[in-house]
């Protein structure tokens, strides 16, 4: 199957860019927290706030192992790399790729939101946004197939840089 996987931290783009690079490359566009959402009939944050972060994770993982689709770019919540089952799959049926922010960058775009309202996952009460960028990192680096600088690029450069490295043109 022909799917394009995006994984990375929160802010990272995965949905925006998710969105421009299916209609630009004239593929289908899954949000699979939508589809968790959907499923749930919940909000992302009421679903954490509900289950926990490790019954939110679980959810996650099911949903993410059971979703099937051709030609589509998928974009992940940022902690679908906790569910190996989960990611196995997503690499089954696509080309994974991290779309990787520094640090800085991501504290940068989170200035001022509220990261609990965007349904992020935090493991630990209190675990902070460099903690989970330590934890995560890792992860999103061994799933990858193909890695995405974003720092210092807008949202055309992202997508630009993703069609380069799974070899895709414009439609």
């Amino acid at each position: 199957m022909e799917n394009i996987v995006l994984i990375g931290m929160p802010a990272s783009g995965k949905s925006t860019a998710g969105v421009l690079l299916a209609k630009t490359i004239g593929y289908g566009y899954i949000d699979s927290d939508l589809l968790i959402q959907n499923e749930e009939k919940a909000l992302l944050c009421d679903i954490i706030a509900r289950e926990g972060a490790e019954g939110f994770i679980a959810i996650e993982e099911r949903v993410n192992a059971a979703l099937w689709a051709e030609r589509c770019v998928i974009s992940t919540g940022g902690s679908v790399v906790y569910g190996e089952r989960a990611m196995a799959h997503l690499k089954e049926i696509g080309k994974v790729v991290y779309l990787r922010l520094s640090l800085q960058e991501s504290e940068r775009r989170l200035a001022d939101k509220d990261i609990f309202r965007r349904g992020v996952v935090m493991k630990r009460k209190g675990e902070t946004l460099a903690q989970l960028y330590a934890e995560r990192a890792p992860l999103y680096e061994k799933y990858a197939d193909v890695v995405v600088d974003c720092d210092g690029l807008n949202i055309d450069g992202t997508v630009a840089a993703i069609m380069a490295g799974v070899g895709k043109q414009k439609n």
